[in-house]
């Protein structure tokens, strides 16, 4: 009999001592212990070996079956074993990292312009306390409040009934411009100006690059929250003083200094 190794992987005792019997078509690859290796097998064979997971050699949960972009078999909490769970858990991660990956774009920038002093903009977690000249804070927030509603709503609506959003007549006559590709991935040349993924339904690739991206950012995000907790300065300022003493200026001496 064969004996399995992880997931669905045949393995043949004989094969240690011959490997080439495998791809042989001997009387004795079709009548060993095994049964022989066909074709399906050898294929099956480099599907186990070729799906990534989190943890090398993890058996990842039936239910995350590698089709989804980003899909390493990660998840403890079983989260995704209902399917419909899952398909708003992809839209609701999808969104938090687009907007963690702008978020640490413009603390990164903004940041910057105010070490090098190109520009007095107040570091970021002190920019919400700000008194803008050209609004005050109550009508900034009204106003963000309906665009970013009016935004999240027409997602959610296209969520529900994908393709919805992109009828004539949906979007004041602007819906040409999105060019909506499928739920959580709009289009046209306001969404899409370089073109990329025209083809959503094989874009896979992308998707793989923009989740990870994404869920880098996350992490850099939650990171950039800590450290503006612990240090009261911002990412910038944390790097120029690191790098000034590199042997003594480092996150284990931060945290033991803010602890003591």
């Amino acid at each position: 009999m064969a004996v399995a190794i992880g997931r669905s992987f045949p393995f043949q005792p004989r094969a240690l001592f011959n490997s080439k019997s495998i791809d042989k078509p001997s009387p004795a690859g079709r009548y060993s212990w095994g049964g022989g290796v066909t074709p399906r097998n050898r294929q099956v064979c480099v599907a186990a070996q070729q799906r990534p997971t989190w943890l090398p050699g993890l058996d990842p949960p039936p239910y995350l079956d590698g089709t989804l972009p980003g899909d390493f078999g990660f998840d403890p909490l079983g989260l995704a074993e209902d399917p419909e769970s899952l398909k708003w858990y992809v839209q609701a991660e999808l969104v938090h990292a687009r907007f963690a990956m702008l978020g640490v774009f413009g603390i990164l920038v903004t940041d910057l312009l105010r070490v090098t002093g190109l520009s007095k903009i107040p570091v970021w977690f002190e920019a919400g306390a700000v008194k803008y000249e050209f609004a005050n804070t109550e009508t900034l927030f009204i106003v963000q409040l309906l665009l970013m509603g009016f935004a999240e709503t027409k997602r959610y609506m296209d969520f529900v009934s994908p393709g919805s959003q992109a009828k004539e007549g949906s979007f004041f006559g602007l819906e040409a411009a999105l060019e909506g590709l499928e739920p959580g991935y709009p289009g046209g040349p306001l969404l899409n100006p370089l073109g990329l993924a025209k083809d959503i339904k094989n874009a896979h690739d992308w998707k793989l690059k923009e989740i990870k991206n994404g869920r880098l950012a996350m992490v850099a995000i939650l990171g950039i929250f800590v450290q503006a907790s612990v240090t009261h300065v911002g990412p910038i300022d944390n790097l120029v003083e690191h790098l000034s003493n590199p042997w003594h200026k480092t996150v284990i001496q931060t945290l033991a200094s803010s602890s003591s």
